[in-house]
């Protein structure tokens, strides 16, 4: 019973992997700055663990729900928005969470890396710091890499299409994980929160 339950786990990761990112590049590889009245979110993914796993991002800031797009390994999603106080999603086998408080006219930067779920790699957002004693904080030589060696995306009409298709399991994965997310605690929280000062 337990060897078929491996072969069954291999089998959708193996499935799952087949999956191309319907995202397309954008024509555009460079970050622009944020302008004076927004801010911008940049998310990046790079990971050998899950690589073959995609995960999608979302904005569910005031129980609004915005499609971000699709994020694979080796790519990065850049998200103009109002300053202020938002709360991302990323879901995949289940949905995570990271809250920002973000300034007009900064960038701000989130790696999302992967961790094992029960069928496939579950996803979380970090933020990165300017902030040397916080987990997610680089190296400026480091922090290059990741910027330099992943592609930046934008939403197609195929990866449009694929959240209109799926738009129901994502909203029910919110409504399951979100109250695991507001159980954490005052530390988890803060260590999960884009400040503003993280800004660049």
């Amino acid at each position: 019973m337990k060897y078929i339950r491996i072969l069954s786990i291999l089998s959708t990761l193996i499935f799952a992997g087949c999956a191309s990112n319907p995202m397309q590049m954008s024509s555009s590889q460079n970050v622009e700055k944020a302008k004076p009245d927004e801010s911008q979110v940049v998310f990046l993914r790079s990971s050998f663990v899950g690589s073959a796993i995609n995960a999608s991002l979302y904005d569910v800031t005031d129980e609004q729900t915005k499609y971000l797009g699709i994020i694979s390994n080796g790519t990065k999603i850049a998200y103009r928005t109002a300053p202020g106080k938002h709360t991302f999603m990323v879901v995949s086998e289940a949905a995570d969470f990271m809250e920002a408080d973000l300034l007009p006219g900064k960038t701000y930067y989130s790696i999302v890396t992967p961790r094992m779920g029960a069928w496939k790699a579950r996803f979380s957002m970090w933020p990165i710091r300017n902030d040397a004693s916080t987990r997610y904080h680089t190296e400026m030589a480091e922090f290059n890499k990741w910027v330099s060696s992943t592609k930046l995306v934008t939403n197609s009409e195929k990866s449009k299409t694929w959240y209109e298709n799926n738009k129901d399991s994502v909203k029910s994965k919110q409504l399951e994980y979100w109250p695991v997310w507001q159980k954490k605690s005052s530390e988890d929280l803060a260590e999960r929160t884009l400040n503003p000062q993280d800004g660049m």
